[in-house]
């Protein structure tokens, strides 16, 4: 059994000239810039659908948070952030002060 399978497929005019233009500049075939893209396309599409299922599964299991803990967890989270480069920015200025 071979490792890969092969599909067949109808691509507009225009596009097939966009994937020939990638294809010589790229030095590869219409073939593995279609397998590139269709394997691209499905992990971004799954990754995507799972996380949706992540999250029904959570709101089914009552794991969820109102508008206030929401927005009470993003200020916190902003907050933090915010710290965290202000730390930053003085150990910085301080670098720079010593450095001068």
């Amino acid at each position: 059994m071979s490792k890969s399978q092969v599909i067949t497929a109808r691509i507009d005019p225009e596009v097939m000239e966009l994937i020939d233009r990638l294809a010589k500049a790229q030095g590869r075939s219409r073939s593995w810039l279609a397998a590139r893209a269709i394997e691209k396309m499905a992990r971004a599409e799954t990754a995507f659908m799972d996380f949706v299922k992540e999250g029904e599964d959570d709101i089914a299991a009552g794991r969820t948070l109102t508008q206030q803990e929401m927005e009470e967890w993003f200020a916190g989270m902003r907050a933090e952030a915010t710290a965290k480069i202000e730390e930053q920015d003085r150990k910085r200025q301080q670098e720079q002060d010593k450095a001068a």
